[in-house]
């Protein structure tokens, strides 16, 4: 048996009950992208039953362009997070059956945001200023401070609303693997703080057309309990990460990784491993939602990703066999018309087609860990601490 589980990053379905608590009361990725692009042309996704999901959803709101269907394909519902925060590690971390009570970290606005212990130490250890120093969008303070900080060879280190420390660095000015030991250093010093990640944001280009790179890498906080993902490794269950799935887990309970920078390199990954392996779970993150269209607020970008994702998905769901199952979710929103530039506190969609089988209504559901749950009933693993199965 295969199971194949997506995050498509950031595609949240509407605001969650406690979105207020976050600033975030009104969001609505899915359905507020698809009424400024003019509506989303996504038969595959449709035909799943992703348009009979808001129906669910207290105030929930249609998607343009995804109506209900009859019969969908799939079996459908919604997943409120339990954990407190609104980004990748703790949606992917309660996907994969944790819960983090109190979240993780967050570091102040700033100027400064970061302790000046800490920044002191990285100036002196690696010889190199740091500029920024303040929460920003990550494209703005690059093309903001980009230039500076290849004339003093410095690091451009920004926080958001998420737990991060992120290091921006030209890639001519200082070497990738100089980028991703500045990132360890940081990583290790941070731990005490639990904060979530800390990650390389290489560049490259002149200023005015400054690009960043694929080689984006994230050092992310060590779990505190195992997930279902080494649960199924220790059971023998082979398991296959794509995208940033590796940073996420730090590579815990992992079998076999194919690292990846964009949506089109995770979906040829994710290709692969289905022409390649006959049993375990395929874990993919598909980044592009998030990283090129939410936080950028430009949700035509976003339709025209969801549209090239639902052709991609027309040519998988021939691939996949009888025993197999597909998991389509999201591990928070990033709603495009939304002030600011930051994740949104949401409800995400969740579609789990199995051929051959008809799709039922799975509800709300309180915890995104209920797929952990799943998982181990699939495999037939003893059940996760937490979290409720949705399909036997």
């Amino acid at each position: 048996m295969r199971a194949v589980l997506i995050v498509l990053d950031s595609v949240g379905i509407g605001a969650a009950p406690d979105a207020a608590e976050y600033g975030d009361e009104g969001a609505a990725t899915l359905p507020h992208l698809a009424e400024a692009a003019g509506g989303l042309d996504t038969p595959v996704l449709t035909r799943l039953g992703l348009g009979n999901i808001p129906g669910m959803l207290p105030d929930g709101l249609p998607i343009r362009g995804v109506p209900p269907t009859d019969a969908p394909e799939a079996s459908w519902g919604a997943m409120r997070e339990r954990s407190q925060g609104k980004d990748t590690i703790t949606g992917h971390w309660e996907i994969a059956g944790l819960l983090l009570r109190p979240g993780f970290h967050l570091f102040p606005p700033g100027p400064p945001s970061f302790p000046e212990d800490l920044i002191r130490d990285l100036e002196k250890t690696f010889g190199r200023p740091v500029l920024g120093n303040r929460a920003a969008s990550g494209t703005g303070i690059v093309n903001e401070l980009g230039e500076e900080s290849i004339r003093r060879g410095a690091w451009i280190c920004y926080t958001s609303a998420d737990s991060v420390f992120q290091i921006a660095a030209h890639t001519d000015t200082i070497p990738l693997e100089e980028i991703y030991e500045a990132c360890r250093f940081v990583r290790e010093r941070l731990d005490p703080l639990r904060v979530g990640r800390v990650i390389a944001r290489p560049f490259t280009g002149a200023p005015g057309s400054f690009t960043r790179t694929l080689d984006r890498k994230d050092f992310a906080y060590q779990a505190e309990e195992p997930t279902i993902l080494e649960r199924l490794h220790e059971a023998g269950h082979p398991v296959f990460a794509v995208g940033k799935i590796e940073d996420i887990f730090a590579g815990r309970g992992i079998s076999d990784s194919r690292h990846t920078g964009d949506n089109e390199g995770s979906q040829a990954a994710v290709d692969a491993f289905l022409a390649e392996q006959d049993r375990g779970l395929i874990f993919a993150n598909f980044i592009d939602f998030d990283m090129m269209h939410g936080h950028r607020r430009d949700p035509h970008g976003y339709a025209r990703c969801l549209e090239q994702t639902d052709r991609w998905l027309a040519g998988l769901l021939p691939r996949l066999g009888p025993d197999d199952r597909l998991i389509l979710t999201a591990d928070h929103g990033n709603d495009p018309t939304f002030r600011g530039t930051d994740h949104t506190r949401e409800y995400v969609p969740l579609l789990v087609h199995q051929p051959g089988r008809p799709g039922r209504p799975l509800g709300i559901r309180d915890g995104f860990y209920d797929i952990a749950q799943t998982l181990a009933t699939w495999f037939g693993i003893p059940p996760h601490p937490r979290g409720r199965a949705f399909l036997p």
